[in-house]
């Protein structure tokens, strides 16, 4: 064997070791967050960088808005902060939404690496915390000011030195101050453990630095996403989606031109900014839009600064794709989620139909908040909790959708069992939704059905973000939409899909998520299939599609 090959195979190891360490990165945050949204659901991303700002790698545990937008905020600190300013035990943060991950509630927490006294790389990681002060999480806001606390790029520590001034503003300024600070503590701790495996690694192979490596897999990255673009046909496709909006529905129109340089995404012509919390940060859309080519195009390639590079976001300023400061970005999820289903569109006819139909797609992410201060009147202990539902996923090109699915987040649920250990509510329902996934060849995923009620009977708010309550995901190739989500008081009255309201004293709130939409046509679904979606009571009698005889 040649000393050629004896290199490729040490640098397929170190690959394969960065991708182990970056993982065990994301496993402490999620071990030791203290907000649920982070241990619970995995609302959070890792990633190890070089020292020019390039993501290398990321953990596989995460989401793909907070890791292609982190991919893109390590390069804003380093402007703020080159290399070689840094020093040992300094750490880095910001919630800031334009260099971070697109709203108030994650914070991005940076590390530099140093193999003895010389900067090697950096570690990067973002978390939700649940309240960040303000009105809180939620699409109410006007400005981005009355959406919480806005920490600019700064030092968390400062040669080991904690930073406590900016610990004691951000203690006083939310409504669950451990919370937040055993997060920011998890976020640099998970950040150093990264650290100290990398230099254990790169002893180990008796590396003095990691930019050679990290120039082997971003080139590498960048050429095998260009061999798998380079096998489609050129040409661009456009595809537009309404969606429900705050006060009006909003259009999100994109257009997909393949080249031989890579996929550009153009969504000129999706409407302006809203004037409430609704608004994406352009980096937020870049992360959202280009996981929806990475998909269905070169999905087997390593997602870093490489494969990210060849698939080219833009937005107009101004619209609610790209909204400049100071626009309210709170529920910036409620629109970006929505971004990979109309990437899809516009890739069926290049793909030959080999995309799903449209989801749910934006998590149901309702946040609770009573008690003393928060509903008038009580003398009860205050709590707010963030928690997450999905609704279904659409129907598959040869296969149904996935029930229940946060794509494309990939955010868990939140357990029953913590939502009503750590707040005075209960869940008196939770199940799935018959006959909500979209009727076709292949069925849409189903939504589900939940009831949520204060445990004492006591009245509390709700700020919620929900979406597809007027506009349900379609379907594609001859499937039908999905049933659109519903939200509502136990006593029949309907609630809004977005922004806070209250939900009276001994009453619930339901809510019914939305289904995916189907694929192909009803009729030529398999009779087998059809049996078992009467046997498993996701499709009732009356919601079965039929055959040309009438049958089920």
């Amino acid at each position: 064997m040649g000393e050629g090959a004896l290199g490729q195979i040490q640098s397929q190891i170190i690959w394969n070791r960065l991708l182990a360490v970056v993982e065990e990165q994301a496993q402490i945050l999620v071990r030791t967050a203290f907000s649920t949204t982070v241990r619970e659901a995995g609302d959070l991303s890792a990633g190890v960088f070089d020292t020019r700002g390039r993501m290398l790698a990321q953990a596989v545990t995460g989401t793909p808005g907070h890791v292609n937008a982190m991919a893109a905020s390590v390069g804003f600190f380093l402007e703020k902060f080159p290399v070689h300013s840094l020093h040992p035990g300094d750490v880095l943060l910001t919630n800031d939404p334009w260099f971070g991950t697109g709203h108030l509630n994650d914070f991005t927490v940076v590390t530099p690496v140093f193999l003895d006294t010389k900067a090697v790389a950096l570690f990067a990681s973002t978390s939700h915390i649940a309240d960040v002060g303000g009105l809180g999480f939620g699409p109410d806001g006007r400005q981005v000011f009355e959406e919480g606390l806005n920490i600019p790029m700064s030092y968390l520590f400062k040669s080991g030195e904690l930073n406590q001034t900016l610990l004691d503003i951000i203690r006083v300024n939310v409504r669950d101050p451990r919370s937040a600070e055993g997060d920011l503590y998890s976020l640099a701790a998970c950040n150093e453990a990264g650290a100290s495996s990398l230099v254990a690694t790169m002893r180990e192979f008796g590396m003095t630095e990691l930019d050679s490596a990290g120039r082997m897999i971003v080139d590498n990255s960048r050429e095998a996403m260009l061999e798998e673009i380079r096998k489609l046909p050129f040409g661009s496709w456009r595809n537009f989606m309404t969606i429900d909006g705050y006060d009006e529905p909003v259009d999100l129109v994109c257009e997909v031109t393949i080249s031989d340089s890579g996929i550009d995404l153009d969504f000129s012509g999706t409407s302006p900014v809203c004037g409430h919390g609704i608004n994406v940060p352009l980096t937020y859309t870049q992360a959202y839009a280009s996981f929806g080519v990475r998909c269905v195009v070169g999905n087997d390639v390593p997602n870093n600064a490489g494969s990210l590079d060849v698939v080219r976001v833009t937005a107009p300023e101004g619209c609610i794709l790209n909204a400049p400061r100071p626009a309210a970005v709170s529920a910036r999820h409620v629109i970006g989620q929505m971004l990979p289903d109309v990437v899809l569109g516009c890739l069926e006819e290049p793909l030959d139909g080999c995309v799903p139909a449209e989801g749910a797609s934006c998590l149901f992410g309702p946040v609770f908040l009573g008690g003393r201060g928060m509903i008038p009147g009580s003398e009860s202990k205050p709590f707010v909790i963030n928690a997450f539902y999905a609704g279904g996923a659409g129907g598959r090109p040869g296969k149904d959708g996935l029930d229940c699915t946060a794509f494309p987040s990939g955010v868990r649920s939140t357990p029953v069992e913590i939502t009503e250990s750590t707040a005075p509510l209960i869940i008196w329902r939770k199940e799935y939704r018959p006959d909500s996934g979209g009727r076709g060849e292949y069925r849409g995923g189903v939504g589900q059905i939940m009831e949520f009620a204060h445990a004492k009977g006591e009245a509390f708010a709700v700020s919620k973000m929900f979406d597809r309550v007027k506009h349900p995901p379609r379907g594609r190739a001859g499937g039908e939409a999905g049933q659109a989500a519903r939200v509502y008081t136990s006593e029949g009255a309907p609630l809004r899909g977005l922004g806070r309201e209250i939900i009276p004293a001994g009453q619930s709130m339901i809510l019914e998520t939305a289904g995916g939409g189907g694929r192909g046509k009803p009729e030529n679904r398999d009779k087998e299939k059809k049996e078992q979606d009467l046997l498993s009571g996701l499709v009732s009698a009356a919601g079965a599609p039929t055959n040309s005889d009438g049958d089920p």
